[in-house]
């Protein structure tokens, strides 16, 4: 099999390439998954869709392919919360860890999966290692209060060799959004969502209202599904598709900042969250707001102040 003819469609250029539909994507993809095209048409179709970008449909598609390919977490009757790392720390601690471990104390199931997507960055993986969680080498089962970090090659192998694309042409391509997107639970999920600039807030927006998501999407802290621990900012639930504006951007000048660390290293990231853990350190408002409006979602129980419809719109 061969997705050439794909690759000829997508490839024409900014103005002249076509996009794809849903079930011609998911056929290309499913090939990539599988390994079975060459490096040199994987390449091919990378830097073809850097250059045209993504359509929602194509998204779509590509979402199906990996959600017939992964190895999910086994269905355990309840909503379980999904948080993709995939970013990590550059500036700032990655404090992903510290909101998956405050949803698990308030009784939340809580998957966090990604990999390392560049050498330099500080990752979740290695914060949660430092915490005494190891990263897990099989998929199990989540029960309620359960935390677990799950490494992407472990749901599915090629969709990590997609990633790793990026360190040898040193660019993202579809595997990096789709793993912000995608559900790796057979049951019931609620998708945390992120992204770093407003146009991939429509892109993201525009998926999750075609596949009728459950999710939440926010401008994260560096790109992790963890609100800015500095500023809340804008946030939006997705109920079967549907957007609803579940917290506004917080808006004018910090009366004060809180008590982060700089050094962002695993070892101080995993001592600073173990303070707040404990009670020696505040939550960070943003993301005390972050986890309610996480486990409203999870009861069913929408913020009233917020409970109306938003407008598909960059934030």
């Amino acid at each position: 099999m061969s997705i050439s003819q794909y690759i000829k469609d997508i490839g024409r250029g900014k103005d002249g390439a076509r996009s794809l539909n849903r079930a011609q994507a998911t056929d290309l993809f499913g090939q990539v998954l599988d390994g079975a095209v060459t490096d040199l048409e994987v390449g091919g179709f990378c830097l073809a869709m850097r250059i045209k970008g993504e359509t929602p449909e194509e998204m779509a598609g590509f979402l199906d392919a990996t959600h017939a390919r992964l190895q999910r977490v086994p269905d355990n009757g309840l909503t379980t919360v999904v948080l993709p790392s995939y970013n990590g720390a550059r500036k700032l601690p990655v404090l992903t860890p510290l909101l998956a471990l405050l949803l698990a104390r308030e009784g939340a199931a809580v998957l966090v999966h990604g990999t390392a997507t560049e050498d330099k960055r500080v990752t979740s993986e290695a914060v949660f290692a430092a915490l005494g969680h190891p990263a897990q080498t099989a998929v199990n089962a989540l029960s309620a209060g359960d935390c677990a970090f799950v490494p992407s090659e472990v749901l599915h192998p090629g969709l990590k060799r997609l990633l790793d694309v990026r360190r040898v042409v040193g660019l993202r391509n579809p595997a990096h959004s789709l793993v912000k997107l995608m559900n790796p639970c057979a049951g019931r999920a609620l998708i945390v969502g992120s992204y770093t600039h407003p146009e991939y807030a429509v892109s993201m927006s525009e998926t999750f209202a075609l596949v009728g998501a459950h999710a939440l999407l926010l401008r994260g802290t560096e790109g992790e599904p963890v609100a800015d621990a500095r500023r809340t900012p804008q946030m939006d639930a997705f109920r079967d598709g549907q957007r609803v504006l579940l917290q506004p951007a917080q808006e004018g000048s910090l009366a004060a900042l809180p008590d982060l660390p700089k050094d962002i290293s695993a070892n101080a990231t995993a001592a600073y969250i173990r303070d707040v853990l404990d009670g020696r350190l505040p939550v960070p408002t943003p993301i005390a707001q972050q986890v309610a409006h996480i486990l409203q979602e999870l009861h069913g129980q929408p913020t009233t102040e917020t409970s109306r419809t938003a407008e598909v719109s960059t934030p």
